[in-house]
Protein backbone atom coordinates (compact mmCIF):
# COMPACT_ATOMS: atom_id res chain seq x y z
CA UNK A 1 0.00 0.00 0.00
CA UNK A 2 2.73 2.46 0.91
CA UNK A 3 4.36 3.00 -2.46
CA UNK A 4 7.25 4.98 -0.98
CA UNK A 5 8.14 3.55 2.47
CA UNK A 6 10.35 6.41 3.56
CA UNK A 7 7.58 8.88 2.76
CA UNK A 8 5.13 6.92 4.87
CA UNK A 9 7.61 6.71 7.72
CA UNK A 10 8.04 10.47 7.56
CA UNK A 11 4.34 11.18 7.86
CA UNK A 12 3.99 8.69 10.72
CA UNK A 13 6.77 10.50 12.55
CA UNK A 14 5.13 13.86 11.92
CA UNK A 15 1.84 12.57 13.31
CA UNK A 16 3.48 10.79 16.25
CA UNK A 17 1.31 7.74 15.58
CA UNK A 18 2.43 4.24 14.61
CA UNK A 19 2.79 3.22 10.99
CA UNK A 20 1.63 -0.37 10.61
CA UNK A 21 2.22 -3.00 7.96
CA UNK A 22 -0.42 -4.30 5.56
CA UNK A 23 -0.79 -7.47 7.63
CA UNK A 24 -1.23 -5.44 10.79
CA UNK A 25 -3.81 -3.24 9.06
CA UNK A 26 -6.06 -6.23 8.50
CA UNK A 27 -5.37 -7.91 11.84
CA UNK A 28 -5.67 -4.93 14.17
CA UNK A 29 -8.00 -2.46 12.46
CA UNK A 30 -10.28 -4.50 10.23
CA UNK A 31 -9.17 -2.74 7.04
CA UNK A 32 -8.25 -4.77 3.99
CA UNK A 33 -5.04 -3.14 2.74
CA UNK A 34 -5.49 -4.53 -0.75
CA UNK A 35 -8.95 -3.04 -1.06
CA UNK A 36 -7.68 0.33 0.12
CA UNK A 37 -5.43 0.36 -2.93
CA UNK A 38 -8.61 0.80 -4.99
CA UNK A 39 -8.57 4.43 -3.86
CA UNK A 40 -4.98 4.81 -5.07
CA UNK A 41 -5.79 3.36 -8.48
CA UNK A 42 -8.84 5.58 -8.91
CA UNK A 43 -6.94 8.75 -8.02
CA UNK A 44 -4.06 7.76 -10.30
CA UNK A 45 -6.52 7.40 -13.16
CA UNK A 46 -7.86 10.90 -12.46
CA UNK A 47 -4.32 12.27 -12.36
CA UNK A 48 -3.60 10.59 -15.71
CA UNK A 49 -6.69 12.12 -17.31
CA UNK A 50 -5.62 15.49 -15.83
CA UNK A 51 -8.78 16.11 -13.82
CA UNK A 52 -6.81 16.09 -10.55
CA UNK A 53 -3.30 17.61 -10.38
CA UNK A 54 -2.19 15.80 -7.23
CA UNK A 55 -3.36 14.75 -3.80
CA UNK A 56 -2.40 13.67 -0.32
CA UNK A 57 -4.75 11.23 1.42
CA UNK A 58 -4.63 9.70 4.89
CA UNK A 59 -6.83 7.16 6.63
CA UNK A 60 -6.50 6.51 10.35
CA UNK A 61 -8.29 4.02 12.56
CA UNK A 62 -7.85 3.26 16.23
CA UNK A 63 -5.04 5.87 16.49
CA UNK A 64 -3.07 4.20 13.70
CA UNK A 65 -2.40 5.30 10.12
CA UNK A 66 -3.71 2.57 7.84
CA UNK A 67 -3.28 4.41 4.54
CA UNK A 68 -0.93 7.20 3.46
CA UNK A 69 -0.45 8.35 -0.12
CA UNK A 70 0.94 11.37 -1.94
CA UNK A 71 0.06 11.10 -5.63
CA UNK A 72 0.52 13.25 -8.70
CA UNK A 73 2.32 16.57 -8.73
CA UNK A 74 2.69 19.34 -6.18
CA UNK A 75 3.19 21.62 -9.15
CA UNK A 76 2.49 19.90 -12.49
CA UNK A 77 4.01 22.82 -14.44
CA UNK A 78 7.42 22.14 -12.91
CA UNK A 79 6.79 18.39 -12.60
CA UNK A 80 7.57 18.61 -8.88
CA UNK A 81 6.03 15.50 -7.32
CA UNK A 82 3.44 15.73 -4.57
CA UNK A 83 4.86 15.32 -1.07
CA UNK A 84 3.20 14.11 2.10
CA UNK A 85 4.44 17.28 3.79
CA UNK A 86 3.06 19.58 1.07
CA UNK A 87 1.42 22.75 2.38
CA UNK A 88 -2.09 23.49 1.17
CA UNK A 89 -4.56 26.35 1.43
CA UNK A 90 -7.28 24.70 3.50
CA UNK A 91 -10.06 27.15 2.74
CA UNK A 92 -13.21 26.16 4.65
CA UNK A 93 -11.49 23.36 6.57
CA UNK A 94 -10.36 26.38 8.61
CA UNK A 95 -13.90 26.63 10.01
CA UNK A 96 -13.83 23.72 12.49
CA UNK A 97 -10.56 25.06 13.92
CA UNK A 98 -12.12 28.48 14.50
CA UNK A 99 -15.12 26.81 16.12
CA UNK A 100 -12.83 24.91 18.51
CA UNK A 101 -11.11 28.18 19.45
CA UNK A 102 -14.41 29.86 20.29
CA UNK A 103 -15.62 26.86 22.28
CA UNK A 104 -12.43 26.99 24.34
CA UNK A 105 -13.51 30.47 25.43
CA UNK A 106 -17.02 29.20 26.06
CA UNK A 107 -15.53 26.67 28.47
CA UNK A 108 -13.81 29.55 30.24
CA UNK A 109 -17.18 31.24 30.79
CA UNK A 110 -16.50 34.16 28.44
CA UNK A 111 -19.97 33.90 26.84
CA UNK A 112 -23.16 31.85 26.71
CA UNK A 113 -24.37 30.13 23.54
CA UNK A 114 -27.64 32.06 23.73
CA UNK A 115 -25.98 35.47 24.15
CA UNK A 116 -26.94 37.99 21.46
CA UNK A 117 -24.12 38.89 19.10
CA UNK A 118 -24.82 42.54 19.88
CA UNK A 119 -23.65 41.97 23.46
CA UNK A 120 -20.10 41.88 22.09
CA UNK A 121 -20.59 43.88 18.87
CA UNK A 122 -23.22 46.55 19.73
CA UNK A 123 -23.62 47.68 16.11
CA UNK A 124 -25.53 44.45 15.35
CA UNK A 125 -28.37 45.67 17.60
CA UNK A 126 -29.49 47.86 14.70
CA UNK A 127 -29.15 45.34 11.87
CA UNK A 128 -32.06 45.03 9.43
CA UNK A 129 -33.53 42.12 7.48
CA UNK A 130 -34.50 42.06 3.81
CA UNK A 131 -38.26 41.40 3.61
CA UNK A 132 -38.87 42.08 -0.07
CA UNK A 133 -38.44 44.51 -2.92
CA UNK A 134 -40.47 47.61 -3.72
CA UNK A 135 -42.08 48.13 -7.15
CA UNK A 136 -39.24 50.51 -7.97
CA UNK A 137 -36.57 47.96 -7.10
CA UNK A 138 -35.63 49.22 -3.66
CA UNK A 139 -35.05 46.91 -0.70
CA UNK A 140 -37.78 46.58 1.91
CA UNK A 141 -36.14 46.22 5.31
CA UNK A 142 -37.44 45.43 8.77
CA UNK A 143 -36.04 44.66 12.22
CA UNK A 144 -35.24 41.03 13.09
CA UNK A 145 -37.93 39.15 14.99
CA UNK A 146 -35.22 38.11 17.44
CA UNK A 147 -31.56 38.96 17.95
CA UNK A 148 -28.74 37.07 16.26
CA UNK A 149 -27.24 34.73 18.88
CA UNK A 150 -23.79 33.22 19.19
CA UNK A 151 -25.35 29.86 18.37
CA UNK A 152 -26.54 31.32 15.07
CA UNK A 153 -22.99 32.13 13.99
CA UNK A 154 -21.89 28.61 14.96
CA UNK A 155 -24.55 27.03 12.75
CA UNK A 156 -24.97 29.49 9.82
CA UNK A 157 -28.50 30.50 10.81
CA UNK A 158 -27.82 34.19 11.60
CA UNK A 159 -29.09 35.69 8.34
CA UNK A 160 -25.66 36.35 6.82
CA UNK A 161 -24.53 35.06 3.43
CA UNK A 162 -21.24 34.89 1.50
CA UNK A 163 -22.15 36.66 -1.72
CA UNK A 164 -20.24 34.07 -3.79
CA UNK A 165 -23.01 31.53 -4.23
CA UNK A 166 -26.24 33.51 -4.60
CA UNK A 167 -27.87 36.19 -6.71
CA UNK A 168 -30.24 37.76 -4.19
CA UNK A 169 -30.14 41.53 -3.63
CA UNK A 170 -28.21 40.91 -0.40
CA UNK A 171 -25.68 38.66 -2.17
CA UNK A 172 -25.18 41.43 -4.73
CA UNK A 173 -24.45 43.90 -1.95
CA UNK A 174 -21.78 41.54 -0.61
CA UNK A 175 -20.33 41.16 -4.10
CA UNK A 176 -20.16 44.93 -4.56
CA UNK A 177 -18.82 45.67 -1.09
CA UNK A 178 -16.56 42.63 -0.53
CA UNK A 179 -16.60 42.67 3.29
CA UNK A 180 -13.91 39.99 3.46
CA UNK A 181 -11.65 42.29 1.50
CA UNK A 182 -11.54 44.87 4.30
CA UNK A 183 -8.15 45.64 5.82
CA UNK A 184 -8.86 44.25 9.30
CA UNK A 185 -11.26 42.10 11.28
CA UNK A 186 -12.65 45.23 12.95
CA UNK A 187 -13.32 46.89 9.59
CA UNK A 188 -14.99 43.69 8.43
CA UNK A 189 -17.26 43.58 11.49
CA UNK A 190 -18.12 47.28 11.20
CA UNK A 191 -19.19 46.76 7.59
CA UNK A 192 -21.12 43.56 8.29
CA UNK A 193 -23.27 45.35 10.88
CA UNK A 194 -24.42 47.78 8.16
CA UNK A 195 -25.38 45.15 5.56
CA UNK A 196 -28.93 43.75 5.72
CA UNK A 197 -29.58 40.16 6.71
CA UNK A 198 -30.79 37.82 3.97
CA UNK A 199 -33.44 36.18 6.18
CA UNK A 200 -34.81 36.16 9.70
CA UNK A 201 -32.34 34.66 12.22
CA UNK A 202 -32.97 30.97 12.83
CA UNK A 203 -35.29 30.38 9.90
CA UNK A 204 -32.79 29.07 7.33
CA UNK A 205 -29.28 27.71 6.90
CA UNK A 206 -27.19 29.73 4.46
CA UNK A 207 -23.44 29.30 4.08
CA UNK A 208 -21.92 32.56 5.21
CA UNK A 209 -19.25 34.74 6.76
CA UNK A 210 -20.46 33.67 10.22
CA UNK A 211 -17.19 31.89 11.01
CA UNK A 212 -15.16 34.95 10.11
CA UNK A 213 -17.25 36.77 12.69
CA UNK A 214 -16.38 33.95 15.11
CA UNK A 215 -12.71 34.71 14.48
CA UNK A 216 -13.05 38.32 15.61
CA UNK A 217 -15.13 37.20 18.59
CA UNK A 218 -12.20 34.97 19.62
CA UNK A 219 -9.94 38.01 19.39
CA UNK A 220 -12.29 40.26 21.35
CA UNK A 221 -13.05 37.77 24.12
CA UNK A 222 -9.46 36.58 24.58
CA UNK A 223 -7.78 39.97 24.25
CA UNK A 224 -5.23 38.38 21.91
CA UNK A 225 -4.86 38.55 18.11
CA UNK A 226 -6.83 35.73 16.53
CA UNK A 227 -3.79 34.14 14.77
CA UNK A 228 -1.83 34.23 18.03
CA UNK A 229 -4.66 32.54 19.92
CA UNK A 230 -4.81 29.71 17.38
CA UNK A 231 -1.04 29.28 17.41
CA UNK A 232 -0.53 29.24 21.17
CA UNK A 233 -3.74 27.52 22.26
CA UNK A 234 -4.26 24.95 19.46
CA UNK A 235 -1.41 24.55 16.96
CA UNK A 236 1.55 24.45 19.32
CA UNK A 237 -0.11 22.22 21.98
CA UNK A 238 -1.27 19.76 19.30
CA UNK A 239 2.05 19.71 17.42
CA UNK A 240 0.82 21.38 14.21
CA UNK A 241 3.95 23.31 13.14
CA UNK A 242 2.89 23.91 9.54
CA UNK A 243 -0.54 25.42 10.20
CA UNK A 244 -1.14 29.16 10.14
CA UNK A 245 -2.34 32.14 8.14
CA UNK A 246 0.99 32.50 6.36
CA UNK A 247 3.74 30.30 4.94
CA UNK A 248 7.31 31.26 5.90
CA UNK A 249 9.50 32.10 2.91
CA UNK A 250 11.80 29.18 3.63
CA UNK A 251 8.84 26.80 3.25
CA UNK A 252 7.41 28.12 -0.02
CA UNK A 253 8.88 25.22 -1.98
CA UNK A 254 6.41 22.94 -0.17
CA UNK A 255 3.27 24.88 -1.19
CA UNK A 256 1.01 23.06 -3.65
CA UNK A 257 -0.15 25.03 -6.67
CA UNK A 258 -3.89 25.70 -6.88
CA UNK A 259 -5.51 24.83 -10.21
CA UNK A 260 -8.83 25.72 -11.80
CA UNK A 261 -10.60 24.56 -14.93
CA UNK A 262 -10.07 26.84 -17.91
CA UNK A 263 -12.97 26.35 -20.31
CA UNK A 264 -11.18 27.99 -23.24
CA UNK A 265 -8.10 25.81 -22.84
CA UNK A 266 -10.15 22.73 -21.87
CA UNK A 267 -7.61 22.04 -19.15
CA UNK A 268 -6.64 22.74 -15.56
CA UNK A 269 -4.55 25.90 -15.31
CA UNK A 270 -2.33 26.82 -12.39
CA UNK A 271 -3.19 29.93 -10.39
CA UNK A 272 -0.42 32.23 -9.10
CA UNK A 273 0.22 32.10 -5.37
CA UNK A 274 -1.05 34.94 -3.23
CA UNK A 275 1.83 37.45 -3.33
CA UNK A 276 1.34 38.06 0.38
CA UNK A 277 1.48 34.39 1.32
CA UNK A 278 4.45 34.95 3.66
CA UNK A 279 2.92 37.94 5.42
CA UNK A 280 0.26 37.92 8.12
CA UNK A 281 -2.99 39.13 6.52
CA UNK A 282 -4.69 42.15 8.00
CA UNK A 283 -7.93 40.18 7.96
CA UNK A 284 -7.14 36.58 9.04
CA UNK A 285 -10.20 34.70 7.85
CA UNK A 286 -11.59 32.26 10.40
CA UNK A 287 -13.78 30.88 7.65
CA UNK A 288 -11.09 29.98 5.15
CA UNK A 289 -7.65 31.53 5.60
CA UNK A 290 -5.42 28.80 7.02
CA UNK A 291 -2.60 26.88 5.35
CA UNK A 292 -1.81 23.42 6.67
CA UNK A 293 -0.64 19.90 5.85
CA UNK A 294 -2.45 16.58 5.91
CA UNK A 295 -0.29 15.54 8.86
CA UNK A 296 -1.20 18.61 10.90
CA UNK A 297 -4.87 18.36 10.13
CA UNK A 298 -4.98 14.71 11.07
CA UNK A 299 -3.70 15.62 14.52
CA UNK A 300 -6.52 18.15 14.86
CA UNK A 301 -9.09 15.59 13.70
CA UNK A 302 -7.69 12.90 16.00
CA UNK A 303 -8.07 15.29 18.93
CA UNK A 304 -11.76 15.63 18.10
CA UNK A 305 -12.23 11.88 17.68
CA UNK A 306 -10.56 11.47 21.08
CA UNK A 307 -13.24 13.79 22.50
CA UNK A 308 -10.97 16.79 22.88
CA UNK A 309 -7.59 15.30 23.84
CA UNK A 310 -4.44 14.22 22.04
CA UNK A 311 -1.19 12.94 23.50
CA UNK A 312 -2.06 14.05 27.00
CA UNK A 313 -3.04 17.57 25.86
CA UNK A 314 -6.70 18.49 26.37
CA UNK A 315 -8.02 21.18 24.05
CA UNK A 316 -11.76 20.80 24.71
CA UNK A 317 -13.95 18.99 27.19
CA UNK A 318 -15.86 15.99 25.81
CA UNK A 319 -19.14 17.87 26.25
CA UNK A 320 -17.93 20.65 23.93
CA UNK A 321 -16.92 18.16 21.23
CA UNK A 322 -20.36 16.62 21.58
CA UNK A 323 -21.89 20.05 20.95
CA UNK A 324 -19.88 20.37 17.75
CA UNK A 325 -20.94 17.01 16.36
CA UNK A 326 -24.64 17.15 17.35
CA UNK A 327 -27.09 18.62 14.85
CA UNK A 328 -28.63 21.83 16.17
CA UNK A 329 -30.84 22.67 13.19
CA UNK A 330 -34.54 23.00 13.89
CA UNK A 331 -37.08 20.79 12.13
CA UNK A 332 -38.10 23.87 10.14
CA UNK A 333 -34.56 24.30 8.81
CA UNK A 334 -34.08 20.57 8.17
CA UNK A 335 -37.22 20.62 6.04
CA UNK A 336 -36.35 23.88 4.24
CA UNK A 337 -34.00 22.36 1.62
CA UNK A 338 -31.17 24.51 2.94
CA UNK A 339 -27.56 23.69 2.23
CA UNK A 340 -24.84 23.79 -0.38
CA UNK A 341 -23.53 20.90 -2.48
CA UNK A 342 -23.23 17.68 -0.49
CA UNK A 343 -23.96 19.69 2.65
CA UNK A 344 -27.69 19.54 1.96
CA UNK A 345 -29.80 19.30 5.07
CA UNK A 346 -32.74 17.06 5.77
CA UNK A 347 -33.82 14.61 8.48
CA UNK A 348 -30.92 12.44 7.18
CA UNK A 349 -28.20 15.09 7.57
CA UNK A 350 -28.00 18.00 9.97
CA UNK A 351 -25.44 20.55 11.07
CA UNK A 352 -23.66 21.06 14.37
CA UNK A 353 -21.06 23.71 15.14
CA UNK A 354 -19.23 24.14 11.82
CA UNK A 355 -19.73 20.49 10.87
CA UNK A 356 -22.27 18.64 8.76
CA UNK A 357 -23.54 15.64 10.76
CA UNK A 358 -24.82 12.39 9.24
CA UNK A 359 -28.02 11.44 11.07
CA UNK A 360 -29.25 8.56 8.89
CA UNK A 361 -26.57 7.02 6.62
CA UNK A 362 -29.03 4.70 4.86
CA UNK A 363 -31.40 7.51 3.94
CA UNK A 364 -28.43 9.62 2.86
CA UNK A 365 -27.08 6.73 0.75
CA UNK A 366 -23.62 6.90 2.30
CA UNK A 367 -21.47 4.10 3.79
CA UNK A 368 -20.17 6.19 6.71
CA UNK A 369 -21.24 5.46 10.28
CA UNK A 370 -24.13 7.23 11.98
CA UNK A 371 -22.91 10.40 13.65
CA UNK A 372 -20.05 10.99 11.18
CA UNK A 373 -19.19 14.68 11.02
CA UNK A 374 -17.39 16.27 8.14
CA UNK A 375 -16.58 19.35 6.10
CA UNK A 376 -14.60 20.44 3.07
CA UNK A 377 -12.92 23.40 1.40
CA UNK A 378 -13.08 25.35 -1.85
CA UNK A 379 -10.00 23.82 -3.49
CA UNK A 380 -10.81 20.16 -2.94
CA UNK A 381 -9.88 19.70 0.69
CA UNK A 382 -12.20 17.27 2.46
CA UNK A 383 -12.32 15.15 5.58
CA UNK A 384 -14.60 13.20 7.84
CA UNK A 385 -14.53 11.85 11.38
CA UNK A 386 -16.54 8.67 12.01
CA UNK A 387 -16.90 7.98 15.75
CA UNK A 388 -18.96 4.82 15.17
CA UNK A 389 -16.07 3.15 13.33
CA UNK A 390 -13.17 5.16 14.83
CA UNK A 391 -12.15 6.25 11.31
CA UNK A 392 -10.65 9.53 10.11
CA UNK A 393 -10.11 10.43 6.48
CA UNK A 394 -8.12 13.45 5.28
CA UNK A 395 -8.01 14.22 1.57
CA UNK A 396 -6.45 17.29 -0.03
CA UNK A 397 -6.22 18.44 -3.61
CA UNK A 398 -5.77 22.02 -4.81
CA UNK A 399 -8.38 22.46 -7.53
CA UNK A 400 -10.94 25.23 -7.35
CA UNK A 401 -14.24 24.17 -8.85
CA UNK A 402 -14.97 20.99 -10.73
CA UNK A 403 -13.94 19.48 -14.04
CA UNK A 404 -16.62 18.75 -16.65
CA UNK A 405 -17.60 15.09 -16.54
CA UNK A 406 -15.31 14.21 -13.62
CA UNK A 407 -16.64 11.91 -10.87
CA UNK A 408 -16.97 13.33 -7.37
CA UNK A 409 -13.77 12.50 -5.51
CA UNK A 410 -15.46 12.74 -2.09
CA UNK A 411 -18.03 10.09 -3.00
CA UNK A 412 -15.38 7.81 -4.50
CA UNK A 413 -13.19 8.12 -1.41
CA UNK A 414 -16.02 7.16 0.95
CA UNK A 415 -16.93 4.14 -1.17
CA UNK A 416 -13.31 2.97 -1.38
CA UNK A 417 -12.56 3.43 2.33
CA UNK A 418 -15.66 1.66 3.60
CA UNK A 419 -15.39 -0.99 0.91
CA UNK A 420 -12.05 -1.86 2.52
CA UNK A 421 -13.38 -1.84 6.09
CA UNK A 422 -14.18 -5.49 6.66
CA UNK A 423 -14.87 -5.29 10.41
CA UNK A 424 -17.11 -2.66 11.99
Amino acid sequence: MFSVPMRALLIAALLQVPLISNAQVTRTTGFDAGRLSTLTRWVESRINDKSIPGTVMLVAKDDQIVYSEALGKRDPASADPMRTDAIFRMYSMTKPITSVALLMLYEEGRFQITDPLSKFFPAFADVKVLTGMSPTGGMLLDSPRRPITIQDIFRHTAGFTYGFFGSTPVDKLYQADNPLGKPSLKAFIDRMAKLPLLYQPGERWVYSVSVDIQGYLVEKLSGRPFPEFLRTRIFEPLGMPDTGFLVPKEQLSRVATIYAWDKAKNALVGQPHDPGISQMPGLPQGGGGLYSTAADYLRFAQMLLNRGELGGVRILKPASVEMMRTSVLSDQVLQSKSGIGQASFSPAQGFGYDFAVVLDPVALNTPVGKGTYWWWGAAGTWFWIDPANEVIFIGIIQRRGGVPGAANHETIARSAVYGALTKR
